[in-house]
């Protein structure tokens, strides 16, 4: 495994080299459903073979497993591995939002436990935040922690957790003190998904998906190393988190591997869309799709300017929250743009149609799902004006109230 800092031409000419004689063609699990188990075993599978072959966890450190590289390493690498086979489904939440928060918050024993196992394809692991009568005020959850002896006892409801059914682990924030405000009262667990007391129960959407799940727990028994970070910190430790986050569905993440659409906004072709529909000389079409390409323009170097900005220090890793907003903003306008196109057959694919635009009603259908991953937009534009901009605060009735007075719907 690479342990010096070759340069990035070097790397990038064996990536090329390694993935032309290693790497199945991006065909090869085309008909596999992403929420299946088999796709699952697979993103393992092709995780164990980056792994053992020198390009897993590229800008992970070298001593947990990953090459201790840069970001510049990474692009390099995903560029080159556009149109193969990778485990994609693992970037998010696995790599690029929960083990990057072990990179900064774990012990050196919960490194050396976890990292290795999750660039090897050994474990995955997922979040467990929201819950169903939180909303947006994370801060407020009421799944407690509490300590019994030398062991911390787990009870409560997780939701919208997605690929918990396939996980190894969950990092869970739990209330674990309730005389404090409510910020200053959690803690962040890494919690074995089936241990006893653990239950899963998958969700419908309206697309037929059953990627996301809710979560039970009835006294799960949790060691005291399974806290990530300190007690009672775990504020601090899901700002972090949700740092990671934010990066990872706004595309400046270090830590995603290959080539993926940035929150779903290229997952149709517009061009090729235009052209099946016979549409491809409307000028109001070309006009649409002529918007739909600048805002993608817009959003490439946006990403470029916000990393190198977040690299250099001249931005706060908050400002994650700008490219995580623009191309939520950006996904629903590809989405309309697409529905725009394609018209009635977006909904009434049939076999024999010109064009499979079965996509593109799907992707319509989840359109909303955009503005709420990694947070609604409505919260990022609140990390934006108050950490990036410096603005004020909003104001808010339970600031410093020990949590348990602060009064709640039944």
């Amino acid at each position: 495994m690479t342990t010096e800092l070759e340069s990035v031409s070097d790397f990038r000419e064996r990536a090329r080299i390694w993935l032309r004689d290693n790497m199945p063609p991006a065909t090869a699990s085309s008909e596999l459903k992403a929420d299946s188990e088999e796709a699952w075993d697979r993103a393992r599978q092709l995780q164990r073979i980056l792994y053992d072959g020198g390009f897993a966890g590229i800008c992970f450190p070298s001593e947990y497993g990953g090459l201790g590289l840069t970001p510049a390493h990474q692009k390099a690498f995903t560029k080159e591995s556009v149109g193969y086979e990778l485990p994609l489904i693992l970037n998010v939440p696995t790599l690029a939002i929960c083990a990057a928060t072990l990179v900064d918050i774990g012990t050196d024993e919960q490194k050396r436990a976890h990292l290795p196992a999750v660039l090897k394809g050994e474990e995955v692991l997922v979040q467990f935040l929201s819950e169903p009568n939180g909303g947006s005020d994370l801060a407020g959850l009421t799944t407690r922690a509490e300590r019994d002896g030398d062991r911390w006892l787990l009870n409560g409801s997780k939701i919208w957790s997605s690929g918990a059914y396939a996980a190894d682990y969950g990092l869970c924030l739990a209330r674990t003190n309730w005389d404090v405000p409510k910020h200053r009262g959690l803690t962040l667990f890494l919690v074995p998904v089936h241990a006893p007391g653990v239950t899963i129960q998958r969700i419908k959407q309206v697309t037929g998906s059953t990627e996301f799940c809710q979560e039970f727990f009835d006294d799960v028994s949790l060691p005291l190393e399974a806290v990530l970070g300190e007690v009672d910190a775990g504020w601090e430790a899901a700002s972090r988190l949700l740092n990671h986050e934010r990066a990872a569905l706004g595309g400046t993440s270090p830590y995603i591997s290959g080539a993926t659409p940035h929150m779903g906004a290229e997952a149709v072709s517009l061009v090729e869309l235009a052209k099946a529909t016979g549409q491809w000389e409307d000028s109001r079409v070309r006009e649409d799709i002529g918007e739909a390409r600048a805002m993608n323009v817009v959003r490439d170097q946006l990403i470029a300017h916000v990393t190198r900005s977040i690299i250099s220090g001249a931005l706060p890793p908050s400002a994650g929250s700008i490219t995580r907003l623009f191309s939520a903003e950006n996904a629903c306008l590809q989405t309309d743009m697409a529905v725009r196109i394609a018209g009635s057959i977006a909904a009434t694919q049939a076999p024999g149609d010109p064009v499979d635009t079965e996509k593109v009603g799907l992707d319509y259908l989840f359109r909303a799902a955009w503005s709420l991953a990694g947070g609604s937009t409505e919260m990022a534009r609140n990390v934006i004006s108050e950490r990036v901009l410096g603005m004020p605060r909003e104001y808010a009735a339970d600031r410093d109230v020990p949590f348990n007075q602060v009064k709640r719907g039944r």
